[in-house]
């Protein structure tokens, strides 16, 4: 019996068996995460006044965002406040009246690049800002983050 056509033989099954596996791979790649494209990006910066418990943003580029669709979440020392900001606003618990920019309710419900929004939290929120704080922010739109900073007060 001859095995001199077995070693060519193998070998070009072996060839198109990871041939296959590989396209099938990249397929699955390539079409099963889509990228979400219609995804806001923006450039936000977060000021921190540890004194007067406010938090202050500065929106520094990139797509316009809708208030209406805005949700920030604040972590102090990694516990989330007992009340969170409902963006837009005017008097919410746990916050001091009149946030400022685009956080109000009386504001035109976009947040473009240049503009600053900012919001206290009252002293009846927990827990609040001391100095040495580790503050971390995210803030989202339609559940999409658009940024998250942490930063020490």
């Amino acid at each position: 019996m001859s095995t001199r056509a077995t070693s060519p033989v193998l070998g070009i099954v072996l060839l198109l068996a990871i041939t296959a596996a590989l396209a099938g791979t990249v397929g699955t790649v390539a079409l099963g995460t889509p990228v979400p494209s219609d995804s806001p990006r923006a450039a936000i910066d977060v000021r921190i006044d540890a004194d007067a418990n406010r938090l202050t943003f500065v929106h520094r580029g990139g797509d316009t965002l809708d208030t209406s669709a805005l949700s920030v979440r604040v972590r102090i020392d990694g516990t989330l406040l007992d009340a969170q900001p409902p963006v837009p606003f005017f008097s919410a618990s746990g916050f001091s009246p009149g946030p400022t920019g685009p956080f109000n309710t009386a504001d035109d419900g976009h947040w473009t690049a240049g503009e600053t929004a900012s919001f206290e939290i009252a002293r009846t929120n927990d827990p609040l800002i001391s100095a040495g704080s580790t503050v971390s922010v995210t803030v989202s739109v339609d559940g999409a983050v658009v940024t998250e900073v942490e930063q020490t007060a």
